[in-house]
C-alpha cells in the first residue's frame, strides 16, 4: 500500500512539474510578446535635399525612321548594306535587276528620235509650201493686173487661182502635220522619261543620314512596292517613348530634366530631357506617352530595348525630411513612429514634395527626433509599445 501511495505522489509531482514548466513558458511567451520591446532601427530627422520624379517605362526610338523599300517590283540583284552600317544621304543601298527597263529606255529613245527627225521633215515642207505659196501669190497679182488690161485670159487667171489654192492648201497640210508630229514628239518625250524614272528605280538610296538596323531582304528575292528591304534609323534625336500615369500629367513639362535607366546598364544613369507629351491616353491602362531624348546614349544600344526614365518635376535643397519606409499611414493619414522614452508614439505628419526615397516634412516633426520602424518588416507596432533600438 505504501509503494503505491509512493508511487502515485511521485506521478503527481511529475505531472504538477510539467504544468510548473508549461506555465512558465506561456510566461514568458506573453511577455516577449506583450511585454517585451521590440526590436527597431532608427532614424534621425534631418535636413537634405528632395528630387521629385515621375517614373515611366518605355522602349528607345529614333525620331527620324524609314523602311526602306522599292517604288517598283523587281528581282534584287544587290543589297550594299548590312545591319549596322551607317550611311549617308544619297548613298545607294540596293539594286534591283535593271536589264529588260534598260532595254525599255533604248526604244523610247529610238522612237524619240524617229519622232524628232520626222519632225525636221515635216519643217522642210513646210518650208517649201511656204515658198511655194510665195510664188502663187505673186502669179496671182500679176494675173490679176494682166487681166484687168487684158494681157492675159481669164483662163490664166483661174489657172492661177487654182494654183495658189493647192500651194495654201499644201502649207496647211504640212502645218497640221507638224502640230501633230509635235504631239507625238510630247507623247515620246513623256515615255522616254517614264522608261527612266523606271530605271532610276532600281536603285534605291539613302533619303537621309542614318544607321541600318535590319535587313530583311537579299540578292534573289523579289521584291514589291512598299515591301521592306531595309530600316534605317536617324541617330540624331534618340528618345524614350515612356508610358507614364495619366495622373501625373500635371506635373510634366517639355523641357524638364530627367535620368534613363537602360536595363542592360542599370547601375548608369544616361542623362534626358522631356521632348513632347503625347496627347492620347490609354483607354484601358490609363497611361499616355512621354517622348524623352536621350542626350547621351550607350556604346551598344537598339531600337527597341527598355529603360525606365524619371522626369525631375520637383526640387528642394535644404528641408526636413524623413525615409520613405518610415511612413506609416492610418486612415488615410500620414505619420510616423516617434522615440520617446523607449516608447513607440505614433505621429501624424504633414508631408510636401516626395521623391521615392524621401519625404518633406511640413509639420509634426522637428530636427533631430528619432523616428523608429521594426527590424522585422511583418512586425506592427502598435502607439505605446515598448522598443529597443538596434
Amino acid at each position: 500500500m505504501k509503494d503505491e501511495r509512493r508511487v502515485l505522489v511521485k506521478q503527481w509531482l511529475w505531472r504538477l512539474v510539467k504544468l510548473i514548466l508549461v506555465v512558465v513558458i506561456l510566461a514568458a511567451l506573453i511577455y516577449r510578446v506583450k511585454f517585451a520591446p521590440t526590436p527597431v532601427s532608427e532614424h534621425r530627422i534631418e535636413q537634405g535635399g528632395i528630387i521629385a520624379e515621375v517614373m515611366g517605362t518605355g522602349t528607345l526610338e529614333a525620331r527620324v525612321k524609314a523602311t526602306i523599300s522599292s517604288k517598283i517590283s523587281g528581282l534584287i540583284s544587290k543589297v550594299l548594306v548590312d545591319q549596322g552600317d551607317r550611311v549617308s544621304k544619297g548613298d545607294l543601298l540596293v539594286e534591283l535587276d535593271d536589264e529588260e527597263l534598260r532595254q525599255q529606255v533604248a526604244i523610247a529613245q529610238a522612237n524619240l528620235a524617229a519622232k524628232e527627225a520626222a519632225i525636221k521633215r515635216l519643217t522642210s515642207d513646210k518650208k517649201r509650201g511656204t515658198a511655194i505659196l510665195i510664188q502663187a501669190t505673186q502669179l496671182l497679182g500679176r494675173m490679176e493686173k494682166a487681166v484687168a488690161t487684158r494681157a492675159v485670159s481669164q483662163t490664166d487667171l483661174d489657172k492661177a487661182n487654182e494654183t495658189f489654192a493647192v500651194a495654201e492648201a499644201g502649207l496647211a497640210r504640212a502645218e497640221a502635220a507638224i502640230t501633230e508630229g509635235e504631239k507625238e514628239l510630247i507623247s515620246a518625250k513623256e515615255t522616254l522619261q517614264y522608261h527612266k524614272a523606271g530605271l532610276d528605280n532600281t536603285k534605291v538610296l539613302a533619303p537621309f543620314d542614318g544607321l541600318i538596323v535590319r535587313r530583311q531582304r537579299d540578292p534573289g528575292d523579289i521584291t514589291l512596292p512598299g515591301s521592306a528591304i531595309l530600316k534605317l534609323v536617324s541617330t540624331e534625336q534618340l528618345w524614350i517613348s515612356a508610358w507614364v500615369d495619366e495622373t501625373e500629367m500635371a506635373k510634366v513639362n517639355p523641357g524638364q530634366s530627367a535620368r534613363v535607366i537602360f536595363r542592360s546598364k542599370p547601375d548608369h544613369p544616361y542623362s534626358g530631357e522631356v521632348a513632347r507629351l503625347g496627347r492620347e491616353t490609354d483607354r484601358e491602362t490609363r497611361e499616355f506617352v512621354i517622348d524623352v531624348s536621350v542626350l547621351k546614349s550607350p556604346k551598344n544600344w537598339a531600337v527597341g530595348q527598355r529603360a525606365e526614365v524619371y522626369i525631375e518635376v520637383g526640387r528642394k535643397e535644404s528641408v526636413l525630411r524623413v525615409p520613405a519606409k518610415y511612413v506609416v499611414w492610418r486612415d488615410k493619414q500620414a505619420g510616423v513612429f516617434v522615440d520617446k522614452g523607449s516608447l513607440a508614439i505614433w505621429h501624424a505628419i504633414k508631408m510636401g514634395l516626395h521623391s521615392n526615397d524621401f519625404f518633406e516634412v511640413v509639420e509634426g516633426l522637428e530636427a533631430g527626433e528619432a523616428v523608429v520602424i521594426p527590424v522585422k518588416s511583418r512586425i506592427r507596432l502598435e502607439d505605446g509599445q515598448r522598443i529597443s533600438v538596434k
